[in-house]
């Protein structure tokens, strides 16, 4: 037995008079009413009124009962609207900077259906994990190492011209004695793909290849390391859905895999996990999944 939707009933009919008038007071069949007042005088195990054909009185015990109920009805609502506020409270999220302004609108979309206000905060990946360490933000979307992620976004390399192979070798950046400096291509690490994780394995690459040490260079901005390849010959490491949206033609590397790896950190593991199961595949799109890999990646890890 509801004991909380009992109450209400009860109390209904108790300020009304009648079943009739109470089931309306308490929009509910007058029938629903009944079962239910019927329901709590089973479980007290004495009748909470005298019945006759026109009202209902209360009986000595119903009279007994009627604060107790009235005191339970109004706490159940005072819940009910604390819990309407708590969901219109703004849930604070670090999220990085790449991801596009109408995908981050689509995640606050599908958030709300899940009853959660999300504030999203777009920010570097530095500036991300302290924002969450000091609890400025309610949780982050951080960069981990990829056996650490839950979400994995591949990484290649766009070019400004069709390469017109199916795969970049960095090796093919390597310069020959002849030819200048300025002329030589570089590859640019945009601040998002600025940890150790990535970084540092394609600076790994560029010195196992024989490039020079300006040929891998960190930009101070996506936009900065957008017009250097748009002007050049230069590359931008990025993921094939960023490569499109800026207007560049994507393929792999060919020595070697890169992926960027994310996953959710914040005050409470209560708070991490809600967002893991609850939008996956928004999070996913945002920082550069394709739908088929959004897909993939949710039956493999059975997201919901």
């Amino acid at each position: 037995m509801d004991v909380v939707a009992a109450c209400k009933a009860f109390v209904a009919v108790s300020g009304n008079g009648s079943f009739t008038d109470g089931a309306a007071a308490a929009r509910i069949p007058q029938s629903v009413a009944s079962r239910r007042v019927a329901a709590l005088e089973a479980h007290f195990g004495s009748r909470l009124f005298e019945r006759s054909s026109r009202n209902v009185v209360l009986t000595p015990f119903g009279q007994d009962m009627l604060p107790s109920a009235r005191r339970l009805v109004e706490l159940a609502e005072a819940m009910e609207h604390n819990a309407e506020r708590a969901k219109l409270r703004p849930f604070r999220m670090a999220v990085p900077t790449i991801c596009p302004p109408r995908l981050l609108a689509r995640l606050i979309t599908d958030a709300r259906r899940h009853d959660l206000n999300l504030d999203l905060h777009p920010a570097k990946p530095g500036e991300r994990a302290e924002l969450a360490r000091t609890l400025a933000v309610r949780a982050a979307l951080v960069a981990v190492p990829p056996d650490e992620a839950t979400w994995r976004v591949p990484l290649g390399l766009g070019a400004a011209a069709d390469p017109g192979v199916p795969a970049i070798h960095v090796e093919t950046l390597r310069a020959g004695r002849a030819e200048r400096q300025a002329h030589r291509r570089r590859i640019w690490i945009q601040p998002e793909d600025d940890v150790p994780h990535i970084r540092d394995r394609i600076i790994r690459l560029r010195d196992a290849v024989g490039l020079q040490p300006a040929q891998v260079k960190v930009a101070q901005s996506l936009v900065a390391a957008t017009a250097e390849v748009l002007s050049s010959t230069d590359l931008l490491l990025s993921s094939r859905f960023q490569a499109a949206d800026l207007g560049l033609h994507w393929r792999p590397i060919g020595e070697l895999e890169l992926v960027r790896a994310y996953d959710v950190t914040a005050g409470s593991r209560e708070d991490a996990q809600r967002i893991r199961t609850l939008l996956p595949g928004a999070i996913g799109r945002c920082i550069g999944l394709s739908s088929d890999e959004v897909s993939s990646a949710a039956g493999s890890r059975q997201w919901e």
